[in-house]
């Protein structure tokens, strides 16, 4: 885990060297698809402007398969869709192909939305070790330690056998479709990209306080990337 945190000044620094990081990836990739799950959150859809901005243009989209690591129950237009702000904040500006976005159908029926979506992933995507392979899958953490929408009273989808599951936010009630912990770990590449004071205390878990951190869904994603910035950061014992 401390070998692979990348620590910005800012929000913006993080969004930039990591969208110029993203397209290095996308380019050396030698497959003719690319699939890349991403999330909601300030975070990312800073990520979604900076990359609207500046590789509006890249040939490179019409490779790139856009998935989502979860989703709310909410139509497209919806101003909590997911995919409604990834398609005003990026789809919208790049030359990408209709049939390279496969968004979560936040208006249909959450328990057949999740069966669907995972039939629709086990079709496009390769499979490894009897799982469906993300080439990279983007996460966020929230003030709680959930990731993805898999949240610290719902533990039990980390380990479900399905590749997505129906997740209730605790607060809200409001129900989500979410990839699970076994589908996101099977990834070949997962980052999290992390801002702001509110996350600090969860990262100081996570690095330093393994008993607390056993609490945290966030904490059992194997392998990752983690892309901080210095607020967040500032409780991490651990320094380059």
């Amino acid at each position: 885990m401390k070998n692979n945190v990348h620590i910005f000044k800012t929000p913006e620094e993080l969004a930039n060297k990591f969208a110029g990081q993203l397209m290095n990836w996308m380019e050396a990739h030698s497959g003719d698809e690319f699939h890349l799950a991403i999330s909601g959150g300030k975070t990312p859809d800073l990520l979604f402007s900076v990359l609207a901005e500046k590789y509006n243009d890249s040939v490179l989209w019409e490779k790139v398969h856009f998935w989502w690591v979860d989703e709310r129950m909410v139509p497209a237009t919806h101003p909590e869709s997911n995919f409604g702000i990834a398609n005003d904040l990026l789809f919208s500006k790049i030359s990408i192909p209709e049939k390279n976005i496969h968004r979560v159908k936040g208006e249909n029926d959450p328990v057949k939305e999740a069966l669907s979506y995972s039939s629709q992933i086990q079709e496009k995507l390769p499979v490894q070790i009897e799982w469906p392979v993300f080439d990279l899958i983007l996460l966020g953490m929230g003030d709680d330690g959930h990731t993805a929408s898999l949240f610290p009273n719902q533990m039990e989808l980390l380990a479900s056998e399905q590749i997505c599951e129906v997740a209730t936010h605790p607060a809200s009630g409001q129900k989500r479709v979410t990839l699970t912990g076994k589908a996101i770990n099977n990834a070949k590449n997962i980052c999290f990209l992390v801002t702001g004071a509110g996350k600090a205390e969860r990262l100081n878990e996570i690095w330093n306080l393994p008993d607390l951190a056993q609490k945290l869904p966030a904490f059992y994603i194997r392998n990752a990337n983690w892309y901080v910035d210095e607020q967040a950061a500032k409780l991490i014992r651990y320094r380059y």
